[in-house]
Parts: C-alpha cells; sequence; structure tokens
C-alpha cells in the first residue's frame, strides 16, 4: 500500500487551484496527493490536525491573499504552525515583492500564477519537497552529531584555514572556559592557550601544526591548560586536519581531555612505589637508583662517595615496652633528625623495620664520613618526646667508602652492613668504618643462620631439663626446659650462641613451636613414668608472645601431650609487659584462660613495676641469678634478694631462686625464706633420658633422709652445723650435679 504524501494547496480563486491541481496531477510521482483549502483558517485547521497516518503533508502552496488573510501575516502564520514543511508561494505579478519578502522569511521560493504550467510547477514542488527532505536529513544528523559531541567525556573544538575558533561542545566550553558563542571567531591561541607545566613556556598549538602539516598532532606531553579565569587543567590528546572534498584542509579539529586527578593520581603513585610509607624517605628502590647515579658521578669525576648503615640499638625494646605505635612515631622523628644532618645532595633512606641508609656524595676524603657519622649520632641519642614518654635511643652505624670498600651497589651495601654488625659488638651506640676482617664474622653469622633452618629440617634441637627444688623439703616441684642445639660440626651449642639470630630472622616462632610440643610431651610421659606431678617450665619470647597463634598452639600442644594445662609454667621476659597494656592483658588473660602458669623470668633487671604484678595474672617471679651470686657479698644485692622474697610472700606469688651454685647462697636463701630455687648446686640441666634418673635420685634421697636411713640431706636448713664444703658435698652426691 503506498504511502501517500499530501500537498496543501491555499487557493480562494476556483479557477487557479484547478489549474494546479491539473498541474500537479501530471507528476510522476502518484502518491502524492493536493489537499485544496479556501481559506488561511482552513490551513491552519487542515495543518493542526495532520497526522501521520492520514498522509503527511509534504508541501504547502499558498496565495498570500485571501479573504481572512492578506500578504506576509497569511505566510507568518502558516510558517509559525508547520515550519518544517517547504512553503511555495503562490502570487500575481503586482504581490512579487512581498513573495520575495516571504523567501527572506523562511519559505523555499515563489512562483507567478501567470507562468504556472504542467511541466514548471510540478518540477518546483518535487525539488522544494527533496530540498526539504535533504535539509531535514542533514539537521537530523546535525542534531545527532551534537548531542554525541556534548555526551562524550572529551573536549571537542574546531577551527577554520585561518586558526580561528568555530566549534566548542559543552566539555570545551567547561575547560577552557569561553561560551561557543563568545569563542566562535577568535584566534585558537586566544582560547587554547596551553603551557608546559615544567617551564611554564607556551607550548605550540597542536592545531595549528595540523594544519599546516596535514596530519594528526598529538599534544605535548606535559601539558596544561590555563583556562580564561587562569585555573589550569592538565590535558591529553591530539590534533587533526579537516579536508572538503577535494581533500583540501578547511581546518582542524582538537580533541582533549582533563587528566589532572589521574596525573595527580600517577604521581602519587609514582611517590609512594619510591617511598617509604611511614617516614617519606627514598625507599629501597629510589635509594638504589640514586646509588648508581652518584657512583656513575663519582667515578666520571674521581670523587668519593660513602654509605652508612644504620641500625637503631634495642628498638624491639621500645615497641615492646611502649608499643608499636609510639615505635612508628619515634622512627619518624629520627626520620626528621637525619635530614637536617646531611645535605640536600645526600640521601637518607628508610630500607624497612629500623635500619637506615644514608649516601653521601661528593665527598674529597673517606674521614669526612665519620665527621657526619659522629654528628648522626649526637643528633640521634637527643631524647625524644612521645606523649608523655621520654625516649632514649642510640644508633650502630656501619660505613663503606666507594670505590675502596667496593666497586658495585650489592658489594657496598654488604660490606656497610657488616660493619654495622661490627659496631652493635662494639658495644652499640657507635660508627664503624668497613674492614676486610668483618667479612669473617658476617659469614660466621650468616652461617649460624643458614644452620637454624637445616636445624629446624634435620631435628637437630634438643631440650634438656633442670630441677628446680623445695629449698626446705630438697623435693623437686618442676623442671625448666633448656634449647641446646646439637650442631653437626661446633657440637652442643647454648643459646647464647645462636638465639639472637633467631630472633632476628623470625625463627624463632618455629623453633618455640617444637620447644612447646617436645617439653609438653616430656612432662606427660614424667606423670606416665609414675613421677610426682612438676611444673614444665618453658621460656617463651616477646617475639613468641606477639604471634596471633602463640595462644592457641599452646592449647594444641597441650592437648596433643594430654599434659595437665596447670602443670605448664611459661617464664615471660619483663619487656613483654612492657608492650601495649591492653594487648599483653589479653594474651595474658588467654593464657590463664586455658589453665596455664605464667612466671617472670629474670625479675629485677628489667623495667617491670609493682603495677605490673598487680595488673597481670603472674604465677611465679624468678630473681635473676646477677643478684643470686653476690648475695654473700654485696649487701646491697641481698636486700633486693630479700625484698622480692617478701614480696612474693605479700602478693601471694610464688619465688624461685636462679643460679645457684653454692651451699652459702642455699643457706642465705632459706634464711631469707626463699622457697624455691635452681641451679648448678642442684644439678645441671640432662638430656630428657636422663630426667626421670635424676628425679627419682632426688626423690629418693629426701626419702631416706625423712626416713632417718642417711645423715646426708638433699637440701639444708638453717641452723645446721655441717660446714658450707660438707654441706654442698652432700647435696651435689644427692642431686648428682
Amino acid at each position: 500500500m503506498p504511502n501517500y504524501r499530501s500537498v496543501l494547496l491555499v487557493q480562494e480563486d476556483s479557477a487557479d487551484a484547478a489549474a494546479v491541481r491539473t498541474a500537479l496531477s501530471n507528476t510522476a510521482d502518484a502518491s502524492l496527493q493536493v489537499v485544496w483549502v479556501k481559506t488561511c483558517a482552513a490551513a491552519l485547521q487542515h495543518l493542526t490536525a495532520d497526522r501521520p497516518e492520514a498522509g503527511a503533508i509534504a508541501a504547502v502552496l499558498v496565495d498570500l491573499f485571501l479573504s481572512d488573510s492578506e500578504g506576509l501575516a497569511t505566510f507568518e502564520q502558516i510558517f509559525a504552525l508547520a515550519p518544517h514543511i517547504p512553503i511555495l508561494v503562490l502570487c500575481s505579478p503586482e504581490h512579487e515583492e512581498i513573495a520575495r519578502q516571504a523567501v527572506q522569511k523562511g519559505a523555499q521560493d515563489y512562483l507567478l500564477q501567470a507562468r504556472l504550467d504542467d511541466y514548471l510547477l510540478p518540477k518546483s514542488v518535487a525539488s522544494m519537497i527533496d530540498r526539504a527532505a535533504i535539509s531535514g536529513s542533514l539537521f537530523e544528523e546535525k542534531e545527532r552529531a551534537e548531542v554525541t559531541l556534548n555526551s562524550i567525556g572529551d573536549a571537542v573544538m574546531s577551527c577554520d584555514n585561518g586558526g580561528r575558533v568555530t566549534y566548542l561542545n559543552t566539555v570545551a566550553e567547561t575547560l577552557t572556559g569561553w561560551t561557543r558563542a563568545e569563542a566562535a571567531g577568535r584566534p585558537i591561541d586566544e582560547v587554547f592557550r596551553v603551557l608546559d607545566a615544567t617551564t611554564r613556556e607556551i607550548v605550540v598549538n597542536p592545531m595549528d601544526a595540523a594544519i599546516r602539516e596535514n596530519r594528526t598532532v598529538l599534544l605535548a606531553p606535559n601539558s596544561v591548560l590555563s583556562r580564561r579565569d587562569g585555573v589550569e587543567a592538565a590535558i591529553e590528546d591530539s590534533a587533526a586536519p579537516i579536508h572538503d572534498r577535494r581533500g583540501q584542509v578547511t581546518g582542524a579539529v582538537m580533541v582533549f581531555h582533563d587528566v589532572s586527578s589521574t596525573r595527580a593520581l600517577s604521581l602519587k603513585m609514582s611517590h609512594q612505589a619510591q617511598h617509604d610509607s611511614l617516614t617519606d624517605l627514598p625507599n629501597r628502590i629510589l635509594f638504589h637508583d640514586r646509588l648508581a647515579q652518584g657512583m656513575a658521578l663519582a667515578h666520571r669525576h674521581s670523587q668519593k662517595l660513602a654509605i652508612m648503615y644504620l641500625d637503631v640499638d634495642r628498638f624491639k625494646n621500645v615497641n615492646d615496652s611502649l608499643g608499636h605505635d609510639v615505635g612508628d612515631r619515634l622512627l619518624i622523628l629520627m626520620a626528621q633528625r637525619l635530614l637536617g644532618c646531611v645535605r640536600t645532595s645526600d640521601t637518607v633512606s628508610r630500607q624497612g623495620g629500623d635500619e637506615f641508609v644514608i649516601l653521601l656524595t661528593e665527598l674529597t676524603r673517606g674521614l669526612d664520613a665519620g665527621i657526619r657519622a659522629e654528628k648522626i649520632l649526637a643528633a640521634l641519642s637527643t631524647p625524644y618526646s612521645i606523649d608523655s614518654h621520654s625516649v632514649h635511643v642510640t644508633a650502630s652505624i656501619g660505613v663503606v667508602i666507594f670505590p675502596d670498600d667496593g666497586k658495585d651497589a650489592e658489594t657496598l651495601l654488604k660490606n656497610a652492613d657488616f660493619a654495622m654488625y661490627h659496631a652493635k659488638e662494639c658495644g652499640r651506640g657507635n660508627y664503624q668504618f668497613f674492614r676486610e676482617d668483618m667479612n669473617v664474622r658476617a659469614l660466621e653469622r650468616q652461617a649460624i643462620e643458614d644452620g637454624l633452618r637445616q636445624a629446624i629440617a634435620q631435628e637437630e634441637f634438643v631440650l634438656h631439663y633442670q630441677p628446680i627444688l623445695d629449698l626446705w623439703s630438697g623435693a623437686p616441684t618442676g623442671v625448666e626446659a633448656l634449647l641446646r642445639w646439637r650442631h653437626p660440626k661446633r657440637g652442643l651449642l647454648l643459646p647464647a650462641q645462636f638465639m639472637g639470630i633467631a630472633e632476628e630472622c623470625s625463627l624463632i616462632i618455629q623453633i618455640g613451636r617444637w620447644v612447646l610440643g617436645e617439653a609438653c610431651r616430656q612432662a606427660a610421659a614424667l606423670e606416665a613414668a609414675g613421677l610426682p606431678s612438676m611444673r614444665m617450665a618453658i621460656n617463651v619470647s616477646a617475639v613468641e608472645l606477639r604471634d596471633k597463634d602463640f595462644v592457641e598452639r599452646v592449647r594444641l600442644a597441650l592437648e596433643d601431650s594430654g599434659l595437665a594445662p596447670h602443670l605448664l609454667e611459661l617464664e615471660l621476659t619483663e619487656t613483654f609487659l612492657m608492650q601495649d597494656s591492653s594487648s599483653t592483658a589479653v594474651v595474658l588473660n588467654a593464657l590463664k584462660a586455658l589453665g596455664v602458669r605464667l612466671a617472670l623470668d629474670d625479675f629485677g633487671t628489667g623495667y617491670s613495676s609493682l603495677s605490673h604484678l598487680k595488673g597481670f595474672p603472674i604465677d611465679t617471679l624468678k630473681i635473676d641469678r646477677a643478684f643470686v651470686h653476690e648475695l654473700n657479698s654485696n649487701p646491697d644485692d641481698a636486700s633486693i634478694v630479700r625484698a622480692v622474697i617478701t614480696l612474693g610472700k605479700s602478693l601471694q606469688i610464688r619465688v624461685v631462686a636462679e643460679g645457684v651454685e653454692s651451699a652459702a647462697q642455699l643457706s642465705s636463701l632459706q634464711e631469707f625464706l626463699c622457697p624455691e630455687g635452681q641451679g648448678y648446686l642442684f644439678g645441671r640441666g640432662v638430656p630428657g633420658d636422663e630426667l626421670a634418673t635424676l628425679l627419682r635420685e632426688i626423690i629418693a634421697g629426701m626419702r631416706a633422709f625423712a626416713e632417718g636411713t642417711t645423715s646426708e640431706i638433699p637440701v639444708l636448713h638453717p641452723g645446721e652445723t655441717k660446714s658450707a664444703n660438707e654441706s654442698k658435698s652432700a647435696v651435689r652426691r644427692n642431686t648428682r650435679n
């Protein structure tokens, strides 16, 4: 079914109307129908009622002089109602000027009625309808393009061959600060002003280059657009030439977008990738880059540079005692002081933890690094005020000189690390220049670390057990598990020879897990062998106690061994109690909830206070061996021991004296009413397979004395008349020292 279109003929004269209808009936377009009305009012009514399904009006032919309307008023009424429909004015010669005015106001054309014929009229109408259709399509395309350009996130602007603005979309208006109407016809450099962000120089406009070179031109890197009000935005993208049908350049179009946020984020991420998140100092990556540049420059100018490897002495104690927040703030303050000790051309880097590396460039003498190291040590040793704490720390520094101590970064840093460890061995709080013999010590330390890893895998650790005795009855009340390393080449090693390294390289948690399980198993085995129940004491480091899985490991060790929780006693360091009280209390209370006992080891040598003993669930105080050792020769030590025993009794806390090695010490401890003790006087540590025998002999000796079958007692009571040597001999015989 054909899609009929109508031509609305507005003509009052019937003869003229008939002539028009006859002329249009001869057109080849069969879908074109003529609708004739005589008045302007009828035309307006018809246009108002026009519906597509009834056949759209494709054109209007109008005589401007009607009975109800005359002249331009007729055209204006129809055009106002249907501006999208092409209008052909029919006029007499005397009204031709009015017809021209109608064309100027929007009519498509005009024809003299006297010249209408079967050829001209249909051709004019058809041409008019085609032009209107093309114009409508172009308008729709333009509208779509306009909507599209205003919808995209990029700014778009164009200029003509002379470099004058012809178009801005909405985003471009926002970024430049110019409206389209204001910018139209202005020089492109006035509207689109671009600067180099670094040099602040004007950047060559890419639209000019695109027109001149007839190619796509990228915007220069690091460009910023200076908006009309002076606000700047980082931008990116390109300009391309516009061509006509013959391929000639008629202008250019520029597409760009604001990358301020992206560029800022990129700079931030780049900074974060090269700087320490806590102190904002250069990290390892940036330090190595600057070291490479520094070595190249020093080599080129025959100069020296120095690297100082700095480690904060006993920084772990600060974290353990005052908490990690104070530790972090201390590192920030130290970083600021370090920066104040060097030149702007030098580099201070945080390598991680409490380690800093300082690069000193352009040195004429290596000894100049020593002067700088002394300045740094002095600056760092001044107390730090953090909250209500006055924190005192020192640092150990290892110094290497390029190219004397190494030709590459890896060697220099390794040797600086060696020198730093030597500074610690020399008492901390000092600096040491690298020497070749330091390699030996460093290699030995590395060998111990490597050996520890192998020892865990090869099960080279063993436990020895030292009895703890009741100083009145001589009965064993417990044993302490003592870790030993059966080194495949160096024999049996004591903890002092390897535990510090184990803590530094984080192997202490794996070792501690094994100690815990093995000691619980041994304690359960003693009960199974028929021996009286007694405590199994295990030393636990602060590193283990801070581990989130420690309490669960204790629970599993008790469960796997079947040992009653109250028979396990964990010996804590005083530094652990100095941590954040809330987190410390959580760990200790969780352990107490399991039923295990808690002992405070080496009491009196650390920073414990009575508030810690009152606030935490401590069951046992162990008097440090340093006080027991001078018990009979130093009145101050004797007073301290007596005070601790009295304190324990007042707080209902068991007291154990460590390091009891002589009968004189034993006698004094008994005089002070010390309940328990351990030491070489009663027996050294023995392997697990000898422990049951040792304990049975101690118990048998105690029983024999109680039954009167022997005069040698395992532990002397105050007032005994035997000499110290006799007493010591008797005790040792009964305890297999």
